[in-house]
């Protein structure tokens, strides 16, 4: 029987808004695949007596409890301490835990404090969670049937640590299943109508298997889950899904739109080039944050002003004075210009206001391709700018996979 999981995430960072607390999203997600349910996430700063009483109140009913944060050699982190007199221990120098602590500072040429050197004490109660990627080691204690981990705060650490030293342990304790999943991604409506969409199809779902709806701005990820044992039927209920949202899906696969594109490109052997301008880059370093872009990618501008519209890009003044930067033929003449610089299959223009002013908040995506062939696409931006320019990109990266995918239509 899967056991059910309580994540404790600790610092006063988190509560004061000063950090978001992206550890325990990650890790849920990383639990969620392996069998594990997590039911309660809890934050709490760092009062010792909070820590105390969360940890209290989730070993009344979970059977797997993950602390992250508090580990490490500043006064504020209380969470080694509290843990070894909260299941009565003593702290003792783990050897090989103070080598590894002093290999790692003299590797860096960087001295060693004795608050570095403090990392080696471990409650001599726990097993030591080995961190080759850091200076504090995570720890996990016994209580009854209860395992109870500690694990540092910094993200990087504590992925290396549950990836490397506990994941298999936690699949072994309890012998859990990995949950299969299917994904498929639509843009164009909104949630409440996919769903309504989806209807008849929920009613047609084989036992054992959900559905979830994962919103973000302009899109909408479906997810289908199921045990391993029922994979025909969760192979069997995407097919019969994608029927159901064929005119508004975009790919299948539990993938970024950029990693989508990607592997759309490469496999097609394309080359693509980017002018934004209200966007400011963001579509460029979406496209870079996955590895191997270069494969297709070629660069870019960002011809934020009008004049660098004109002057670095090459769109007609004319074009400019006449229709305005921000309109279908500007967009057009962005494309082309671009496509031609960047000697590029493809080549994909922003041009827009994201937020209200003496102007409507409108944006242009226009997209240049093989034998002048030109697509476009007019958005009325609703909310604020932040949000606005996710928006922008993302309905710029389905515009653009639908068009290589389907082909330029004018």
């Amino acid at each position: 029987m899967s056991p059910q999981c309580c994540i404790i995430t600790i610092g006063d960072e988190l509560l004061m808004g000063q950090t978001i607390d992206t550890n325990s999203a990650w890790l849920a997600k990383e639990l969620n695949e392996i069998g594990i349910r997590v039911k309660h996430r809890v934050a709490v700063g760092d009062v010792a007596e909070d820590i105390k009483q969360s940890l209290h109140d989730a070993l009344s009913w979970a059977n797997l409890v993950i602390l992250t944060g508090g580990l490490g050699p500043t006064s504020d982190d209380i969470t080694k301490p509290l843990l070894c007199d909260f299941f009565g221990g003593k702290l003792i120098e783990h050897a090989a835990v103070k080598n590894h602590v002093i290999d790692f500072f003299q590797k860096r040429n960087r001295p060693i404090l004795d608050s570095n050197v403090a990392q080696a004490m471990v409650p001599d109660v726990c097993e030591v969670l080995f961190n080759n990627v850091g200076t504090a080691p995570g720890m996990l204690f016994h209580y009854g049937e209860t395992l109870v981990v500690s694990l540092p705060g910094v993200p990087f650490e504590m992925k290396f640590l549950f990836t490397e030293r506990l994941r298999e342990k936690l699949i072994q304790t309890w012998d859990v299943k990995p949950l299969l999943h299917r994904h498929i991604v639509t843009s164009g409506e909104g949630e409440s109508f996919v769903a309504e969409r989806l209807r008849d199809f929920e009613l047609q779902l084989p036992k054992g298997i959900k559905l979830a709806y994962l919103p973000d701005l302009s899109l909408v990820k479906l997810r289908l889950s199921a045990e391993a044992h029922l994979a025909n039927e969760l192979d069997y209920a995407q097919r019969l899904l994608s029927k159901y949202v064929a005119p508004i899906m975009v790919y299948a696969g539990d993938q970024k739109p950029e990693e989508a594109l990607k592997d759309l490109m490469v496999k097609h052997g394309l080359r693509l080039a980017l002018a934004e301008s209200c966007t400011g880059g963001h579509i460029a370093a979406r496209i870079t944050s996955v590895p191997g872009a270069s494969t297709y990618f070629n660069g870019g501008y960002v011809p934020y002003s009008v004049d660098a519209k004109e002057h670095v890009v090459g769109v007609s003044g004319n074009s400019l004075q006449q229709y305005t930067a921000v309109s279908e033929v500007v967009a057009h003449e962005l494309a082309v210009q671009t496509r031609s610089a960047f000697g590029s299959d493809y080549a994909l223009s922003v041009t827009g206001y994201l937020e209200k002013g003496d102007h409507a908040n409108e944006v242009w995506i226009g997209i240049a391709g093989p034998n002048n062939g030109f697509e476009s696409k007019k958005i009325t931006v609703p909310y604020d700018r932040e949000k606005n320019t996710i928006l922008v990109v993302n309905m710029a990266f389905t515009l653009l996979y639908n068009v290589v995918k389907l082909g330029l239509r004018k």
